[in-house]
């Protein structure tokens, strides 16, 4: 039984610490400072993420491009290949 008080206080002041309001102040960005270290060093974080999505998204496209160009190739030197009339050796005695 006094086990379970305990679990209960304890429990109690857990939430109690977690609702406290100094753990509620906002970050300068969200706060309306833009022109902190903090609002530029997350501004820098998501633009240089977009460049990594960009560079990988761009890598994917020309590498189905090259596929694509080299399946074309292909496709043209098979069908110019099979179009040629086969021509027998001939020989000269």
């Amino acid at each position: 039984m006094k086990f379970r008080k305990l679990k209960f206080l304890a429990a109690g002041a857990l939430g109690a610490l977690a609702l406290h309001p100094a753990t509620l102040f906002a970050c300068a960005a969200c706060y309306g400072a833009s022109d902190s270290a903090m609002a530029r060093g997350m501004n820098w974080g998501i633009f240089s993420l977009l460049g990594v999505v960009a560079v990988v998204l761009g890598s994917v496209a020309t590498f189905f491009v090259f596929i694509g160009k080299k399946a074309a190739a292909a496709a043209n030197e098979q069908s110019a290949a099979e179009s040629t009339p086969k021509t027998e050796p001939t020989q000269n005695s």
